[in-house]
């Protein structure tokens, strides 16, 4: 899968970005990443509040071993199969990752997260 093939398809979405990185490509719309490709497999952000629409695709997410031997799963999800010849509906899957990638990104979200982990005095 090239960056060619990659506009095409997500071009009912919008421009999109394509950057090499570790052994695969992550896709990007307004400076922000919301899909990966690897191993010839598109995968799209995901949280909680969109996991479930994966799921009932019967899709997984990406995950990859890790340096202690486990198996590490990320937060991007295998774009079903069907969306690879529907447009339309590829372009709201990918505005809901967009989104998703956003949401993630937030800065409170992080600085939430650092504070909940300082020790009580």
């Amino acid at each position: 899968m090239d960056s060619d093939y990659i506009a095409d398809l997500f071009s009912a979405f919008g421009p999109v970005d394509v950057r090499r990185m570790f052994g695969g490509l992550g896709i990007y719309a307004e400076g922000t990443m919301f899909a990966l490709v690897y191993d010839g497999a598109v995968y799209l952000k995901a949280d909680e509040a969109t996991i479930g629409t994966f799921r009932r695709e019967g899709a997984a997410p990406f995950s990859y071993a890790a340096k202690n031997g486990r198996r590490a799963v990320m937060s991007y999800w295998r774009l079903p199969d069907r969306l690879y010849d529907d447009p339309g509906e590829l372009a709201r899957w990918a505005a809901e990752a967009l989104a998703t990638a956003r949401r993630s990104a937030a800065p409170g979200r992080k600085a939430k997260a650092r504070t909940a982990r300082r020790p009580r005095r």
